[in-house]
């Protein structure tokens, strides 16, 4: 949580928005928090069957109802410059593994932090060492990933991977999942 409310208070800061699912659990929602704590902006993307769930979190500048998973996760990308992804569960992995894929296929060039706080995604990372080691990840479709170890150094690189990347050539993904 610490780590959450650290990151919060550092995007509102450096007048960076925040786009996020729009829940008030977790360390997403103390996040959320955080930003509007320090004056930020937050816009929260919600599916209509998690508002209560997640115990929507009402205080946000903008909040989005969706009809479903995959038209929050596409709303989520089309509004954000970026991902970040603190320790999480599967809807985490499975969205930090969704917007890489994205980035390695060409289709964005946003950048994409993991937070890995306390070593959480160590196994992660050492997995996508072993798919590189194995040449399930090829040259020239390598990954994206921008690793840092504490929540101080998130926004530091996120700026300074959005500095590094040039506009993508890519269309914009649309449709569904």
């Amino acid at each position: 949580m610490e780590a959450a409310r650290t990151l919060g208070k550092a995007i509102a800061e450096n007048k960076l928005g925040l786009v996020y699912g729009g829940g008030s659990l977790g360390l997403m929602g103390e996040t959320a928090r955080s930003v509007l704590d320090a004056g930020g902006h937050v816009t929260g993307v919600i599916p209509d069957f998690l508002v209560k769930r997640e115990q929507m979190l009402t205080d946000v500048q903008q909040l989005i109802v969706t009809q479903d998973m995959h038209e929050r996760k596409m709303t989520m990308f089309e509004h954000a410059t970026g991902f970040v992804a603190l320790p999480g569960g599967i809807g985490t992995l499975e969205e930090l593994v969704e917007v890489s894929t994205w980035a390695q296929l060409d289709q964005h060039n946003k950048p994409i932090v993991l937070a890995n706080i306390d070593g959480y995604w160590n196994p992660l990372i050492e997995l996508m060492d072993h798919m590189r080691a194995e040449h399930f990840i090829r040259a020239g479709l390598e990954l994206q990933l921008v690793v840092v170890n504490t929540a101080d150094e998130i926004v530091p690189a996120f700026l300074k991977s959005m500095k590094k990347r040039k506009p993508s050539a890519a269309k914009p993904i649309r449709g569904t999942v």
